[in-house]
């Protein structure tokens, strides 16, 4: 699966900062699709009611985490191969081992750049 620069993204982070700089950053890698969610309910009500090809959230939200969102996402069998990538600003490693037990895709800790991010987009995109 290559990298579809036109697939719609959904960014979901509670800050509405950090929304409007994820998606700036998705604009320069040439991403033109791109919704938020402020939280993981409005992100889950957003991705039953529209085909995204990836989800970038933010770890800690209220009420629904990130972590709460992705496995959600995980278990819902509609979702389930949905391309994640978790933000955070805690590199916690206890939390990079729960999210990839969760079936997280990928990890970026803040503050990144759009290399980073293209990175990391690119990686969850790379053939196995």
């Amino acid at each position: 699966m290559s990298l579809d620069l036109n697939m719609p993204v959904l960014v979901v982070d509670d800050y509405k900062t950090m929304i409007r700089i994820i998606k700036n950053l998705l604009r320069q890698i040439g991403f033109q699709d791109v919704d938020d969610a402020a939280d993981g309910g409005e992100a889950l009500e957003k991705l039953r009611a529209k085909t995204y090809g990836l989800v970038i959230s933010d770890w800690n939200m209220e009420p629904m985490t990130g972590y709460e969102l992705l496995k959600q996402v995980r278990a819902d069998p509609a979702l389930a191969e949905l391309p994640f990538i978790m933000v955070t600003a805690e590199a916690k490693s206890e939390n990079v081992v729960a999210a990839k037990k969760a079936g997280v895709n990928n990890y970026i800790v803040k503050p990144f750049n759009a290399q980073t991010l293209k990175g990391k987009i690119e990686s969850v995109f790379q053939p196995a």
